[in-house]
């Protein structure tokens, strides 16, 4: 698999990264032993690059499980959900820790931005973990421009994680621009629209109780009903080319140059690998045009945390 350089200095990563939220029951639960077998998948088809979270429920705790005796096989991610205090965060980096069942974190993210704290003092107290060898890499999510040039003021920021898709662009007007700027890996999550653009689901589908689409806003039908409208056209779009909605939002989001790898979530081992296979879609600045002509200013409701 192609790999690309995460920042400026930073280590080569997998344009494909397994995004660890559904494997924790974020949509909903699965048996353990799936979620190994899809993160051993991912892994052997070379998306070796994992993202999970503090706050992702049991995803930490099956990452540990499936990566015993393959530690070194993958660059490992998770992320700061909770309290950035001093002593939430020398707490939680010793739970992370112990639930992956490693000593070291390659990527350690901030989940979103935290204004009760001075971002100066969580950037020292990240840089302090990275000394004392508990973390190697420093990454933000859900910022806004101004938040990561703010935050990179205090210290090197490797990465940064913004909601990105075909449907969701909101950040191309600051958060991108301002990743160029300072020269932080983006690595955007929810590429697909919580499958949105996979065209598996339509207008009228029911989730299950313990599957969060049940409360996102965008599938709430005055929402989905015209968002499915583009992604129809999406669909046939990818038909003619001989690929699939789902192969087409992976391709879209890497033909971004400056996006570094793509989160893609999955909860079987099936899935893991047709996501890996994506990447092997280069769309051409004809193919992009095109697609650009079919989205129009479509957007779905999202706003990047600011104050």
């Amino acid at each position: 698999m192609d790999t690309r350089q995460l920042g400026t200095n930073g280590p080569d990563v997998s344009v494909i990264c397994l995004g660890a939220w559904p494997l924790g029951g974020g949509m909903g639960v699965i048996p353990d032993d799936q979620a190994i077998a899809t993160i051993h998948a991912s892994i052997d088809a070379g998306a070796n690059f994992i993202d999970t979270a503090e706050g992702y429920r049991t995803s930490e705790g099956v990452l540990g499980k499936a990566l015993k005796g393959r530690r070194d096989q993958v660059f490992l991610a998770t992320k700061l959900s909770g309290d950035q205090s001093a002593e939430h965060m020398t707490e939680a980096i010793e739970n992370s820790l112990r639930s992956l069942g490693t000593d070291y974190i390659d990527l350690y993210q901030l989940h979103r931005p935290q204004f009760e704290i001075p971002i100066e003092d969580t950037m020292a107290n990240l840089e302090k973990l990275r000394d004392e060898g508990k973390i190697r890499y420093i990454g933000v999510s859900n910022f806004s421009g101004d938040h990561h040039r703010e935050a990179a003021k205090h210290g090197t920021i490797h990465s940064s994680q913004p909601r990105y898709n075909m449907l969701t662009r909101q950040v191309e007007d600051d958060v991108l621009p301002a990743c160029e700027e300072l020269g932080i890996g983006v690595i955007p999550h929810s590429v697909l629209a919580k499958a949105m653009l996979s065209g598996k689901y339509r207008p009228g589908h029911v989730f299950p109780s313990d599957d969060e689409r049940v409360s996102k806003p965008e599938f709430v039908e005055s929402v989905f009903v015209p968002a499915m409208e583009i992604v129809e056209k999406l669909l046939e779009w990818a038909g003619d080319h001989g690929r699939e909605g789902a192969q087409l939002a992976i391709a879209w989001c890497l033909a971004n140059p400056v996006v570094t790898s793509c989160i893609v979530g999955a909860k079987t081992p099936e899935q893991a690998i047709y996501n890996a296979a994506a990447a092997e879609w280069k769309l051409s600045a004809n193919d992009m045009l095109e697609l650009a002509g079919i989205l129009g200013d479509f957007r779905l409701p999202y706003s990047v945390v600011s104050k």
